[in-house]
C-alpha cells in the first residue's frame, strides 16, 4: 500500500499535497483499489467555492459510484481534465497523473486538522 509520507490525508481516503495556498487533491491508493476499476470521475465544481466535506463530485467504478469530498474550504480552481478520456489513471497512478482538482484554499487553519500519513495508516489498518 502506498501512502507517501509528505502528503496529507482525510478519514473519507483523499490525498491533499500543499503548495503554498493551493492544494491537490485526489484518491489515494487505498481508496482506488477498493473502489476497483474506475470507468468515470465527474466535477461539476470548476470555479465554485465550496466548505470543507461538501461534495464536489463523484468517482464512478464498475460496481459503485462514491462521492468526493472537499478536504478544505476553499475554490476549485483547476480539474484535472485527463481524467475525462484517461480515469484509469487514478488507479494507475493515484498520487501522480491520477489527481483530480487543485483548490485555491481559503482557510489555512482547517491543515492542521488533516491527517498524516502515519494516522492514515492507523485509520485503514495498513
Amino acid at each position: 500500500m502506498n501512502i507517501p509520507a509528505e502528503l496529507k490525508y482525510t478519514k473519507d481516503h483523499e490525498w491533499i499535497k500543499l503548495d503554498g495556498d493551493v492544494a491537490t487533491v485526489g484518491i489515494t491508493d487505498f481508496a482506488q483499489s477498493e473502489l476497483g476499476d474506475i470507468v468515470y470521475v465527474e466535477v461539476e465544481t470548476l470555479d465554485e467555492t465550496l466548505n470543507r466535506e461538501e461534495v464536489f463530485g463523484t468517482v464512478e467504478a464498475v460496481k459503485t459510484v462514491s462521492d468526493l469530498f472537499q478536504p478544505l474550504s476553499g475554490e476549485i480552481v483547476e480539474f484535472n481534465e485527463s481524467l475525462e478520456d484517461e480515469p484509469e489513471k487514478v488507479n494507475s497512478d493515484p498520487y501522480g497523473e491520477g489527481w483530480m482538482v487543485k483548490i485555491k484554499i481559503s482557510t489555512p487553519s482547517e491543515v492542521e486538522e488533516l491527517l498524516s500519513a502515519e494516522a492514515y495508516k492507523e485509520l485503514i489498518g495498513a
